[in-house]
């Protein structure tokens, strides 16, 4: 099985949520690091972990960036680290994936499966690099990770901070090395 280690320059951890049941606020993580166990020929074992630093959050508004690293959202200098570990991978047919896995956020675990596709192996063309390639997007109830802020209801309905939060994960990732069996 084949190691692969996540390109933190060419990946991206991304997220939306409503505000004011109104517009989507997005935003995503600048930092994130990991591996990819992979085979084309053995795709059922596959398995997927990645680390997304908190404090690389990032909306554009510099403010808002400094709320989410407090108590109210993701309390960043208590729960550093963002994780995801693949419990199994599923491949309904060639380009098309489904990982399920243990998503943490804010200290808190849940069960979530992100639904996307796969592409490559292929060489970089700037060097002698075999890089393959991951999509996926999930949903998920940010009060099943204890972040509670923002649950003050909308006149007219909503929320100031909807529940479900929308999360993309594209990722690409370098041939690190051929495990044996």
């Amino acid at each position: 099985m084949a190691k692969w280690t996540i390109d933190p320059d060419h990946s991206c951890a991304a997220f939306a949520i409503r505000h004011m049941a109104l517009a989507h606020v997005r935003g995503q993580f600048n930092k994130m690091k990991g591996t990819i166990h992979f085979d084309p020929a053995e795709k059922q074992r596959t398995s997927v972990d990645v680390e997304i630093e908190v404090a690389s959050v990032n909306t554009g508004i510099k403010k808002r960036d400094e709320h989410l690293l407090t108590s109210d959202f993701f309390d960043q200098q208590k729960y550093p680290l963002i994780t995801f570990t693949s419990t199994t991978v599923d491949f309904p047919d060639a380009r098309r994936c489904r990982v399920n896995g243990t998503l943490t956020i804010h200290g808190m675990s849940q069960h979530v499966a992100f639904e996307g596709e796969y592409a490559g192996p292929k060489k970089n063309p700037y060097g002698d690099e075999t890089t393959i390639g991951f999509s996926g997007s999930t949903t998920v109830n940010r009060e099943s990770f204890g972040i509670l802020w923002g649950s003050v209801p909308m006149e007219g309905g909503g929320l100031v901070a909807g529940k479900e939060v929308q999360i993309f994960l594209d990722v690409e990732a370098d041939l690190a090395e051929e495990e044996s069996s």
